[in-house]
């Protein structure tokens, strides 16, 4: 159980997949205007990433390892990915589609979010077993949405408030998740 804590922390706030390892900026800073559409894009991320682990975990030890082809892990874990996102789009599009509609062009890039990918390869990489990968996945997918919940709000203030001209919009953004990431670097010495 101290091991999985210690999984936690680690995963979502000492090396949170945003903030300390900087991958999937691109949905970070395009969604994160909007409180709704950052939550949602949290919801979704969070969904495919946990999904995207467990498969990848499960394809890489039964089929990859298996029958060597190893050397095709980048490929199958993009189809894996890439899956996950058409249905994701296609419930959000059945179900919810003002979020659908909110989300617009951010919802297909999951498939190209380095986040995403970079969690299926950590895993991967760190031999974890199938219970290690699931909670790793579920952590780091948890400080993917905490990390953008973060920042939108902060961002949301950021939009009321007088910022030079050339500091506006994404300038003001990334010199903001510097920032924001800078305190989640005190957390590393915490482990």
């Amino acid at each position: 159980m101290g091991d999985y804590i210690i999984l936690a922390v680690s995963c979502i706030l000492i090396n949170n997949i945003l903030l300390a390892q900087y991958l999937g900026n691109c949905p970070f800073l395009g969604t994160s205007k909007k409180m709704e559409t950052a939550v949602g894009m949290s919801f979704a991320v969070v969904f495919v990433l946990v999904m995207a682990g467990v498969i990848t975990w499960i394809v890489n030890e039964y089929v990859l390892v298996k029958y060597n082809l190893v050397y095709m892990k980048t490929i199958a874990f993009i189809l894996v990915i890439a899956s996950l996102v058409q249905f994701v789009e296609m419930f959000l599009r059945k179900s919810i589609p003002g979020l659908y509609a909110g989300l617009g062009i951010f919802l297909p890039l999951i498939t190209t979010n380095c986040a995403v990918m970079g969690v299926c390869l950590l895993n991967v990489q760190d031999e974890l077993s199938f219970i290690q990968a699931l909670a790793s996945s579920i952590f780091y997918a948890i400080g993917f949405g905490v990390a953008l919940i973060l920042f939108a709000g902060v961002r949301e203030r950021t939009l009321l408030a007088r910022v030079p001209k050339p500091l506006q919009d994404t300038s003001i953004a990334l010199v903001t998740a510097g920032i924001i990431s800078l305190t989640f670097f005190a957390f590393k010495g915490m482990v």
